[in-house]
């Protein structure tokens, strides 16, 4: 059974593999530059206020200072040591704020812009964080956000449920507590249910290419994504791993690699100006 997010563990993760992250974050700088080139395209007026949504390390929001040096830049995070990456990032420049996307600690109507890359998906409650992002933009103002969805790291969740399966369901403690992506039809449903007046919704594909499936577990435990893949332990877990190497290759291997692909949404929203 799929898991929902602990936001605790979630946090505890990131905090803990915040001093790594940018040497691992492949993925989430080409989701990023692509978010970039969509607020481009779609910008008005340049934004007064400025807030990202799980910022992590500070990247989307030391980007968008380069292109809007006037803008007051704010930012949250879950993970305390990635608020503390960002501030070191960003210096004075930014006010960072350690605090969960479904409690946004700002008042209602204070933002022109408000992002988020590759952070939602780790969220508990989706549907609320939508809403506070939303409640603490200005009218007029536009949300940019990308997250990954249904259909992400679909090879690594087939291989492992499988083997899971083939190894019985007594094994099943070792590794099935994986990830639940949000589907297209759940956003969808989340947003027909909000006022904004113009709604942008894309999906595209991202994928990397790893030696083995240890290396690529190993990445996305590096990222404090660990919890995409479950966890245990000793001869039952090393088992399950064996099989599902041995099915990933089988299945997806390609000149002596294995590839990983991510599902990412991408989502432009603007307020009515009224």
């Amino acid at each position: 059974m799929n898991a929902v997010p602990d936001s605790r563990k979630i946090a505890a993760a990131f905090h803990q593999q915040a001093s790594e992250y940018d040497q691992n974050i492949l993925v989430q700088k080409r989701v990023v530059a692509n978010l970039i080139r969509q607020i481009r395209a779609g910008a008005g007026e340049s934004p007064g206020r400025i807030l990202d949504v799980g910022a992590g390390t500070g990247s989307l929001l030391a980007r968008l200072h380069s292109i809007y040096p006037a803008a007051t830049l704010c930012g949250v995070d879950l993970a305390y040591n990635m608020c503390q990456r960002t501030s070191e990032k960003l210096g004075q420049g930014a006010l960072i704020v350690n605090a969960a996307a479904e409690n946004l600690p700002f008042a209602d109507g204070v933002f022109d812009l408000v992002v988020s890359t590759s952070a939602l998906q780790w969220v508990a409650n989706l549907e609320r964080a939508l809403h506070e992002m939303r409640r603490v933009l200005k009218p007029g103002g536009t949300l940019e956000v990308a997250f990954f969805c249904e259909g992400t790291l679909a090879e690594l969740q087939r291989c492992f449920c499988e083997a899971l399966e083939a190894r019985g369901q007594e094994q099943s403690r070792h590794g099935a507590r994986l990830h639940s992506f949000q589907s297209i039809a759940g956003l969808k449903s989340i947003l027909a249910g909000m006022d904004f007046e113009k709604i942008v919704l894309t999906c595209e594909s991202e994928t990397d290419w790893y030696d083995d499936l240890q290396s690529l577990l190993r990445s996305i435990r590096s990222i404090g994504a660990g919890t995409v893949a479950g966890g245990g332990g000793g001869l039952g877990w090393r088992g399950i791993l064996n099989e599902a190497s041995r099915r990933y290759r089988e299945y997806y291997g390609e000149n002596g690699k294995i590839p990983v692909t991510y599902k990412v949404l991408y989502l432009q929203a603007v307020l009515s100006g009224s």
